[in-house]
């Protein structure tokens, strides 16, 4: 009798559709049965570690309508299987949109933004490491959370929106994406869904075992970035215990619209610190028409983290997400 290695893969069925349809087809017919890949960078390791047990695969990068970042009459528009790193180096992202390819250039490692895609950034599920390793929580299917408890270790987890999870997004990509106000094209045999990115992600309030409206069947096909914040003063800073690899600690995506000194509008989002990258509408509405300074920034930082609930490991979150914010409106 031969032993087997809890390292080996797991059967599953690999399709590679190289159409929209078929791929869309594909996704219908298996539905919850059916793990989209795109660069697999995420989904390898839930499949070693038998956290996730699909029965197929679907393989979305050789697609080569969803490929790709083309301009259009009203901005630009990026298919979600375009690499990360084609995303950082696009010389159209870089000269319009600084926000999306600096974020983009912060994500994980350069092997990894080689392979990884923009709708596998947006679409990852959370990191925390209770419910990575398979246990009973409420984003589970369970009925606690662990990170939630006296002895849970939470240094990463969430500040706000917590409702039973206090798991947070870990997406680099998504808060300069909400500052961009860019409008997501999710694809399905039924048809196209247009939707704002910041109504693209949701908290466990909403649904719990779910970060995304995706639903069973429906497939993130593309990003558009209108022309409203081509070419504003952009401003992208993550913290993270390595300037490698790691995940967030805290980042902020701003985007303003300056003139004479005087802040005309702006878009200032965070991420990791809740379930959805967080936008910081009282800080907009504090600033805009407001000089931009020094002591605005100062004096709005509070405003960034009103309404925070720190858990026992993370309240560094506080004063780092008030700094970040404060960096961002001095720029």
């Amino acid at each position: 009798m031969v032993a087997t290695s809890h390292d080996v893969m797991p059967d599953i069925e690999l399709y590679q559709p190289t159409d929209e349809a078929t791929a869309l087809a594909l996704a219908n017919t298996l539905g919850s049965d059916g793990w989209l890949l795109g660069g697999g960078q995420d989904t390898y390791g839930w499949l070693k570690d038998r956290n996730k047990t699909p029965a197929a695969m679907i393989e979305l990068t050789q697609v080569d309508a969803w490929k790709g970042i083309k301009e259009t009459a009203d901005g630009v528009e990026i298919g979600a299987v375009t690499t990360i790193t084609e995303i950082a180096t696009n010389p159209l992202i870089q000269s319009r949109y600084a926000l999306l390819s600096t974020a983009a250039g912060r994500v994980a490692s350069p092997q990894i933004r080689n392979v990884g895609t923009l709708g596998g950034n947006l679409v990852q599920d959370t990191r925390c490491w209770y419910y990575r390793r398979g246990l009973d929580c409420y984003r589970a299917g369970g009925n606690i959370c662990y990170a939630d408890s006296p002895e849970g270790l939470n240094r990463e987890h969430a500040l706000f929106g917590s409702s039973r999870c206090v798991a947070v997004s870990p997406s680099d990509t998504a808060p300069a994406l909400v500052a961009l106000d860019a409008t997501m094209v999710v694809s399905s045999v039924g048809g196209q869904r247009l939707i704002a990115a910041q109504d693209f992600f949701v908290g466990p309030a909403r649904d719990i075992t779910h970060m995304t409206v995706l639903n069973e069947g429906e497939i993130l096909t593309a990003v558009r970035i209108p022309n409203t914040w081509a070419n504003a003063e952009f401003y992208f800073e993550k913290v993270a215990d390595r300037n490698v690899w790691d995940f967030a600690l805290v980042n902020v995506a701003a985007a303003f619209k300056v003139s004479g000194g005087t802040i005309e509008d702006a878009r200032i989002v965070c991420g990791a610190v809740e379930c959805v990258p967080r936008r910081l509408d009282a800080v907009e509405d504090a600033i805009r028409g407001q000089q931009r300074s020094e002591q605005l920034a100062e004096e709005v930082a509070s405003i960034a983290s009103a309404g925070a609930r720190p858990l026992n490991y993370n309240h560094f979150k506080v004063p780092l997400m008030e700094n970040l914010v404060k960096r961002a409106i001095r720029g």
